[in-house]
Parts: structure tokens; C-alpha cells; sequence
């Protein structure tokens, strides 16, 4: 394999941010030492006026393979990923047919390793094909390496039907992660129940109902102790409810999207199905709680929720549109633009915490002799946002002008982004 030498960048490792200027040398797939001013090994590339530290790590992935390719596939998603700096991502387990079971997790898994740009790690599902009537098969899905179970799309309903899987999880020291919106509160809503939905007159989707979901699971988190991760977290009272669990000492972890830190209700009056997506975006209070949850530390990860909807499927009216937007590319650069971070809490919401919530051995850190999974990425460039290498693009950021690009991605100790630009690879055939 190459070696190559990242010099001069502002180095995130598993301590924080390096003070000064340090190089990275990367020799046969891993780090090889990190310092200032080290002896070259191999091509020289300057990072100068970038940060570099352990590639992103993506909780919250649609991949549509198996059964719905004509959106997005392994492949596709996987450059997708690599564009946008991430070396991983979990692939949510609401394909066709759902990941329900041991045979098609190694499937999705072994998919990844043949594609060979980013770890895909599946997840499983909670319920057998999603239906919410009879758990699925947990013991093999655990024996196939899947940590996070979920049934992504739809919330598990059947409060006895979750504490059986709760408890069995928690055993096995797997994660529950909700989907967190009450079918019966969010039925027939098209967008967030308030000024604009009255506006349009449209149904709106109350913030009771992700509210509700989550004040029932974390009483059932009191009860078995489970490992929890709420999704695509929207509205200040979530955030409260979330800080108060955390404050008690539970075991609970929590997402926010993208497009929930950059854009609130106000985007959806001119009935853009782009800017169509469950949990709706919110008001602008609840924007502004996400981002102070996200600042606090209440709220641990930034998850894509990379949803990818073919044309044909979005270029409808609003109501008939389905719900769900793409962001794996722009993800890092819309938190930069929006949020502002320091190099360390950057890395921390989009690399190291994720890792870990999600039991990736070897993603979400930066040490010598560990595996070079690296992105380095310059705060000040310009990210253009003209296309999308994803087999979809219903992107509401195309065309926005956003702070901060990936210069380079490198996975397994090879560019699968170099110089902003992907890198073709002959594994990534097929």
C-alpha cells in the first residue's frame, strides 16, 4: 500500500485538538506517526489552514439496498459518504425486505466490504419487517454484529412489544434508537403544526408528537436499562426531555439532522417538496434549542438521515410527495456554516461520538498504529453544492452557498477523496 505524508494541518486526535502544526504519516493502511515537522514518508501533501483528525461516522444512513436501488444503492451511497468525509456510515434497516434478520445484515455488510469506500455497518430492525406486531430476529442479528436496532420509518408502538426488546437488547449490550413521532399525532401531517401550516392549510405534525415517543421510551429505559438513542431530535421540549434523562443518569444519546440545525418552517411556504421531511422542520425557537442542545452536549451527534427519493418520486405536489432529503455530501459544511465549532467539538458530534455510540472499533479515532481513517477538512473553503454523486438529489442545499469542504477522505489508508474530488476505485465496480 501507499505511504503518504499530511503535513502542516491542525491534528484532532483521541485527547483533542494537537496545539500548533502536526503532521500525519499514513504507511501500509495505518498512522503511522503523528508529530511536527516529520521526516516525509512517500508524497508530501500539504494540509496547511485545514483541520485533519479521524473520519465521520454517520449513524443515520438510507442506503435503499436491498429492493429500492432506483433511489440510491451501496455504491452510490457509499461515494456519496466518501464526498462528504465519512468513513462509515449505519445503514438504516428500512430496505426491501427490512433487516430483519441475520442472512441479509451480513448481506449489507459484505455489500459495503465488495463497494470498499466506507465501513457499512448495518442495523437491524426491532420488529419482524418493520410491522410492529412481533419482534425480529434479535438473537441473529446480534450474532451478525449489529449493535443498533431500530424500526426506522415507523416508531415501535406496542410499549410491551419495545420492553421485551429493550430487555433483550440491553443483554446483549446492543442500542435502541427510535424513530421518535406518535403515528396517531402525526397522522395526515405534512408539516410543523403552527403558523405556516395554518398559512398553507396543510395538516400539521404537533411537537407533542415526538414528544410523547420520547417520554414513554425513557420510562422504559428507567425499567430495563437499555441503551437509547433518539432520532432526528426537532423541538425544545424533546431537548428538555433528553437533558432531563441525562441529568438522572440514564443511558440515552441523541441525533440532530443537518437540515434541522440550517433550516426552520418558514422554508416550506412555497410548498418545495425539497424541503419535505419527518420529523418537518420546525420553528424557529426549536432550531435555535437544537443547536444549544447540540452546543451543550444534550444532544451528542450529527446524523444525515440521508434519505434519497428518485425524481420521479419527489417532482410531485407537496402532499404526494414522500418525505425524506439527502445531505451525506454537505453535512460537515452545513454544521461549520451553522454552528461554528471548534476543530474539536467538530470532530466529536461527526466522528468520535458517533463511533462509539455505534461500536465501531476501529472509526472515531487517531492514533499511531491505529487505521488510517482520516478526513481533513479546511473550515474556510467554499463547498460548491451544484450536484450530488448520489443516485438521487432531492437536496434542499444545492444551490446554497456553504462554509467549509472536504479537501480529502481517506479510508483504509487509500484517497477515496482527493483534492476535493472523489477518487474512483476499481473496488467500487459492481
Amino acid at each position: 500500500m501507499s505511504e503518504f505524508t499530511l503535513q502542516n494541518a491542525v491534528v484532532v486526535d483521541g485527547s483533542g485538538r494537537t496545539e500548533g502544526l502536526r503532521d500525519v504519516v499514513v504507511a501500509d493502511g495505518r498512522v503511522a506517526a503523528i508529530g511536527a515537522e516529520l521526516d516525509v514518508r512517500g508524497e508530501a501533501i500539504d494540509c496547511r489552514g485545514a483541520w485533519l483528525g479521524p473520519g465521520f461516522v454517520d449513524v443515520h444512513t438510507h442506503l435503499r439496498e436491498p429492493g429500492q436501488e432506483w433511489k440510491e444503492d451501496i455504491a452510490t451511497g457509499s461515494r456519496a459518504a466518501a464526498a462528504g468525509g465519512y468513513t462509515a456510515v449505519v445503514a438504516m434497516p428500512n430496505t426491501d425486505p427490512a433487516i430483519d434478520s441475520g442472512h441479509l445484515a451480513r448481506y449489507v455488510a459484505d455489500r459495503g466490504r465488495q463497494v470498499g469506500l466506507v465501513d457499512v455497518v448495518p442495523s437491524g430492525c426491532i420488529t419482524a419487517g418493520r410491522e410492529g406486531a412481533k419482534l425480529a430476529h434479535l438473537d441473529e442479528l446480534c450474532d451478525a454484529g449489529v449493535v443498533m436496532f431500530t424500526d426506522d420509518g415507523d416508531t415501535v408502538a406496542d410499549a410491551g412489544l419495545l420492553r421485551r426488546a429493550m430487555e433483550y437488547i440491553a443483554e446483549r449490550d446492543g442500542v435502541v434508537v427510535q424513530h421518535c413521532v406518535d403515528a396517531g399525532l402525526a397522522a395526515g401531517g405534512q408539516v410543523h403544526e403552527g403558523e405556516i401550516s395554518s398559512r398553507l392549510g396543510m395538516a400539521g405534525v404537533p411537537s407533542e408528537a415526538e414528544e410523547i415517543v420520547i417520554a414513554r421510551d425513557l420510562a422504559l429505559v428507567r425499567l430495563t436499562g437499555v441503551r437509547y438513542h433518539a432520532q432526528h431530535v426537532s423541538t425544545a421540549g424533546a431537548v428538555a426531555l433528553i437533558a432531563a434523562a441525562k441529568a438522572e443518569g440514564l443511558p440515552v444519546t441523541a441525533e440532530v439532522t443537518p437540515h434541522h440545525l440550517f433550516f426552520d418552517h418558514s422554508y416550506v411556504a412555497d410548498s418545495n417538496p425539497l424541503y419535505k421531511m419527518m420529523p418537518p422542520l420546525r420553528a424557529p425557537a426549536d432550531v435555535e434549542a437544537v443547536r444549544q442542545g447540540l452546543r451543550s452536549g444534550v444532544i451528542d451527534v450529527v446524523a444525515t438521515d440521508h434519505a434519497p427519493h428518485a425524481d420521479h418520486e419527489k417532482d410531485h405536489a407537496w402532499e404526494e410527495a414522500p418525505f425524506g432529503v439527502i445531505g451525506l455530501e454537505w453535512a460537515a459544511a452545513v454544521v461549520n456554516t451553522v454552528m461554528s465549532l471548534p476543530p474539536e467539538d467538530l470532530f466529536k458530534v461527526l466522528s468520535t461520538v458517533p463511533a462509539h455510540i455505534a461500536g465501531i472499533p476501529d472509526q472515531g479515532r487517531l492514533e499511531v498504529g491505529g487505521p488510517a481513517n482520516l478526513v481533513v477538512f479546511d473550515p474556510e473553503a467554499a463547498t460548491a453544492t451544484s450536484g450530488t454523486v448520489s443516485r438521487s438529489s432531492n437536496a434542499p442545499y444545492l444551490g446554497l452557498e456553504l462554509r467549509g469542504a472536504v479537501i480529502h477522505t481517506v479510508y483504509g489508508g487509500r484517497f477515496t477523496v482527493r483534492d476535493a474530488g472523489l477518487v474512483e476505485l476499481l473496488r467500487t465496480a459492481g
